[in-house]
């Protein structure tokens, strides 16, 4: 069952069948074997498609073992999730905007992964500030554009970024705020670019 069900989530045999126990062990189908989280991490930077199923009752549960993943690693202290971003996204949960945040999130995600070469030479130039900070501002703007346009798409006219007439003065914050916020995570690498030469 959970077979079928790893080929309709991936349409393809490229997606791999972890199954999860009630003794939360993890089993990887593929390679017959048991796994850890942090193997399933791993999994991920390497690009492999897998799929979690419960065991028993075939539910995917994907999701769920991703967010846990997640977890597991601002837990190692690989903080990568900022406190007031967090805060932000719990407090979409129930709003009107809900629907709006997956895909939002992700073609930034998307967009970042396209300029990931380049975000991360902008990163290494601890001379010069300026060329990152650009670069970063310039992906800030375009995702705002997108999410934008989706907005417009659905009808919502981007009214709840602009106030309804003045113009994207929301929007310009929310740049802002994303700029300042990049310019911070810029800073605290080259903090620790810095440490490693020392």
């Amino acid at each position: 069952m959970a077979e079928k069900q790893s080929k309709k989530a991936g349409k393809n045999d490229d997606v791999i069948t972890i199954k999860k126990y009630a003794n939360r062990r993890l089993y990887n189908t593929a390679t017959s074997s048991y796994v850890t989280l942090d193997y399933l991490a791993e999994m991920v930077k390497r690009g492999e498609e897998f799929a979690v199923y419960d065991a028993k009752s075939g539910e995917d549960i994907t999701r769920s073992v991703l967010t846990q993943i997640i977890f597991e690693e601002e837990n190692k202290g690989q903080n990568m999730l900022p406190i007031n971003f967090l805060r932000q996204l719990i407090s979409y949960y129930g709003d009107s905007l809900q629907g709006f945040v997956p895909s939002y999130l992700e073609m930034t995600m998307e967009s970042f992964q396209r300029n990931q070469e380049a975000m991360r030479e902008a990163a290494s130039e601890t001379f010069s500030a300026a060329p990152g900070f650009k670069l970063f501002e310039e992906a800030s703007k375009k995702n705002m554009e997108i999410f934008e346009q989706s907005m417009k798409m659905w009808g919502m006219g981007g009214t709840a970024f602009s106030g309804g007439g003045s113009s994207g003065s929301a929007a310009d914050a929310d740049i802002q705020n994303e700029i300042a916020a990049l310019k911070e995570e810029i800073a605290s690498l080259r903090k620790k670019l810095h440490e490693r030469e020392n």
